[in-house]
C-alpha cells in the first residue's frame, strides 16, 4: 500500500515539474519581449518616430495571438485524442526552436523591412504552439491531484507563468541597468531568447517520461476515441463554452494589463525610473506567486464561483481609483498599487484553472479549456498593450487602459452570474 501511495506522490510530482517548465518558458519568452519592447522597437522598426515604432512592437504582439485559437484547436484535438503526454511534449519543442530562432535574428538596419517579417512570423509560430501548454498543464494536474486539492494544485500554472515573468522582469532590469544602450540594442537582448533553448529541451525531456492521466486512460479503454473533439464541443458543450471564454476574458485582459503592459506603461506614460518600474514589477511578481497558491487552496473550500465573483467585483470597484492613484504616487505608492492589483489577480488566476477543468468532461477537457482561454487570450489578452497604447496616444488620457479592464470585469460577471447554471463536472 504504501508503495503504491509513493508511487502516486512520485507521478504527481513529476506532472507538476513537467507543468511548471513549460508554462515557465513560455511566459519567460513573453515576459523578456514585453519588458524589452522599447528596445525590440528600435531594433526591428525604423527610428523616426519612436511612438509608431513600440505600437509596431505592440502589434507583432498582438498579431501572434490571432493564431492561438487555431492552436488551442489543434492541441485539444491532440490532447483529447491521443493524450496530453503527446501534445504536451511536442508544443514545448516547437515553441523553444521558434524562442532561439528569434535570437539570431538579424536588425532593421541589416535587411530592412524582412527583419520585422521574420519577426512576426516566429512570433506566430510561437504563439500556435504556446496554446496548448496552460490548458494542458491545468488539465494534466486536474486529472492527477488528489480530491478536494484540485485548485491548490492547478494553481501552479498561474504560477509558472508567473515565475516566467519574475525572472523575465529581473532579467531585464538587470541589462537595462548594467548594459550600454548600444550593447543592449546589439547583443544583449538576444542573450534571453537563447536561455529558453535549453530550458524547453529540459521540459520536453520530463515530459516524455510521463504517463498520461489515469481519468484519459480510463476513458480511452471504456469509450472510444473522439474523433473531432471540436464537434462535440459545439455540438454538446455551447453555453460551458461560452462561460469559460468570458471567464478567461479578465485572466487575458488583466495578467498582460498587470504584468506585461505595466512596466513600460510606467516608465513611458507616467515617467518612472525604468529600473524602478523593473523592480517593483518584480516585487509584483513575486508576491503573487506566493498569493495564487493560497487563492487556490481557498477556492478548494469556498468554491470557485464565489472567488471569481469577488476578483471581479474588485475590479470593477477598485481599477480606476487605482490608475488614478499610480501618477500622484511614490515609488512604495505605485509598488502598494500593484500589490492590490495582484491580489484581485491571483483570487481570479487560482481559481480559474480548476474551474475551466470543471466546464467540460475528460473527452473535450483539452480542446475545450484550450479553445476558449486562447480565444480570450487572441482577442483580448495579446491586444491589450495596443489598445493602451493606442487609446493614450488617441485622448492624451493616461486613465485610458482602467477602462478596459472594468468592461472587461463587467462582461467576467455577467456570466459568472446568469440565472441559469452551468453543472460543473466532476474531474
Amino acid at each position: 500500500m504504501s508503495t503504491v501511495i509513493e508511487s502516486k506522490e512520485n507521478a504527481l510530482k513529476r506532472v507538476a515539474a513537467a507543468s511548471f517548465i513549460g508554462n515557465f518558458v513560455e511566459w519567460f519568452d513573453y515576459a523578456t519581449y514585453g519588458f524589452l519592447a522599447t528596445v525590440i522597437a528600435v531594433v526591428f522598426f525604423p527610428s523616426n518616430d519612436p511612438a509608431v515604432a513600440l505600437m509596431s512592437v505592440y502589434a507583432i504582439f498582438a498579431l501572434s495571438f490571432i493564431v492561438r485559437p487555431f492552436g488551442g484547436i489543434f492541441w485539444g484535438y491532440i490532447g483529447d485524442k491521443y493524450g496530453r503526454k503527446q501534445a504536451l511534449s511536442w508544443s514545448i519543442m516547437i515553441m523553444t526552436l521558434a524562442t532561439m530562432c528569434i535570437a539570431l535574428l538579424p536588425n532593421y538596419a541589416s535587411i530592412g523591412i524582412f527583419a520585422p517579417t521574420l519577426l512576426l512570423a516566429l512570433r506566430m509560430i510561437q504563439g500556435f504552439s504556446a496554446s496548448g501548454e496552460y490548458a494542458g498543464a491545468s488539465s494534466f494536474l486536474a486529472e492527477y491531484a488528489p480530491k478536494g486539492k484540485k485548485g491548490l494544485f492547478t494553481s501552479l500554472v498561474p504560477a509558472s507563468t508567473a515565475a516566467g515573468l519574475l525572472l523575465g522582469s529581473l532579467m531585464a532590469g538587470a541589462m537595462f541597468a548594467l548594459m550600454s544602450e548600444s550593447f543592449l540594442h546589439e547583443y544583449g537582448w538576444r542573450i534571453p531568447f537563447l536561455l529558453a533553448a535549453p530550458l524547453g529541451l529540459i521540459g520536453r525531456y520530463i515530459r516524455l517520461k510521463l504517463e498520461d492521466t489515469p481519468e484519459f486512460l480510463t476513458h480511452q479503454k471504456a469509450s472510444s476515441k473522439e474523433t473531432f473533439p471540436l464537434k462535440a464541443l459545439f455540438t454538446d458543450y455551447r453555453q460551458p463554452l461560452f462561460k469559460a471564454f468570458a471567464v478567461g476574458s479578465l485572466n487575458a485582459t488583466a495578467f498582460y494589463l498587470i504584468f506585461s503592459y505595466m512596466p513600460n506603461y510606467l516608465s513611458t506614460e507616467l515617467d518612472v525610473n525604468k529600473t524602478q518600474s523593473f523592480i517593483s514589477s518584480s516585487i509584483s511578481l513575486a508576491f503573487y506567486i506566493v498569493i495564487v497558491f493560497m487563492m487556490g487552496k481557498y477556492s478548494d473550500q469556498i468554491g470557485r464561483n464565489k472567488m471569481l465573483v469577488m476578483a471581479c467585483l474588485g475590479f470593477i470597484v477598485l481599477t480606476f481609483p487605482l490608475f488614478y492613484l499610480l501618477s500622484n504616487s511614490s515609488f512604495i505608492g505605485i509598488l502598494i498599487i500593484q500589490l492590490i492589483f495582484c491580489t484581485l489577480l491571483a483570487m481570479n488566476d487560482g481559481s480559474l484553472p480548476a474551474y475551466l477543468t470543471e466546464l467540460f468532461p475528460v473527452h473535450v477537457r483539452y480542446t475545450g479549456f484550450a479553445f476558449s482561454f486562447n480565444t480570450a487570450n487572441a482577442l483580448l489578452g495579446g491586444t491589450v498593450p495596443l489598445v493602451a497604447t493606442w487609446l493614450i496616444h488617441i485622448t492624451g488620457n493616461t486613465l485610458s487602459p482602467a477602462f478596459i479592464l472594468i468592461v472587461i470585469a463587467v462582461f467576467s460577471i455577467s456570466s459568472l452570474k446568469k440565472i441559469r447554471k452551468i453543472k460543473l463536472v466532476a474531474v
